[in-house]
């Protein structure tokens, strides 16, 4: 082998060591960077217990009946609670709403008790959800939220309502001042 051949075989193995080297010092400054390096990113739901309060009135979430929410934003340790669905995406709707959203949970009303609804927390983005049954939350009128269509589409049989997919709920149908939920008494 010649020596231009040696030196072109070597600089080959260094420009592609070279390059291996770069991609890594770009990965490890991108996690430092990151600020969450060696931490686990997955967001997960909270439990609420009996002093868990609702961000936006301050009432007890343990106290009333229905779906509970939790929204979880970017750079927050503990999530925001609400006290009911409609309360949630009153909040997500909202056209002021700036903060990032890391995680959004309810209930899963096919498997937790309606009076007392303890943990079930299910993704709220890919929950279904029924509007305008004769079930009632903390708020009146609720959003019931379940993990299946079949669930879902029980409940609207049983107590009423129309069945949704969370993108299709709309900012009208969860006005807090009453609005499509036609509850004028709160």
């Amino acid at each position: 082998m010649s020596i231009t051949m040696k030196v072109e075989s070597h600089a080959s193995r260094l420009f592609g060591l070279r390059h291996t080297l770069m991609a890594l010092c770009t990965v490890g400054l991108l996690a430092a960077c990151d600020g969450n390096s060696g931490k686990n990113l997955a967001v997960t739901p909270v439990e609420i217990d009996p002093g868990t309060s609702c961000s936006l009135d301050g009432m007890l979430l343990s106290e009333h009946p229905g779906p509970k929410a939790q929204i979880h934003y970017d750079g927050q340790e503990t999530p925001d609670y609400f006290c009911d669905t409609v309360e949630m995406f009153n909040t997500v709707l909202n056209p002021q709403q700036a903060r990032k959203i890391t995680a959004i949970y309810v209930q899963d009303m096919g498997k937790a008790d309606w009076i007392k609804p303890v943990g079930q927390w299910i993704d709220a983005k890919t929950a279904t959800y029924v509007i305008g049954s004769n079930k009632t939350g903390s708020m009146g009128p609720t959003i019931a939220s379940f993990s299946t269509m079949a669930d879902a589409q029980a409940f609207a049989q049983a107590n009423g309502g129309k069945v949704l997919r969370f993108g299709e709920v709309e900012a009208d149908q969860v006005s807090l001042d009453g609005g499509a939920l036609h509850d004028h008494s709160m």
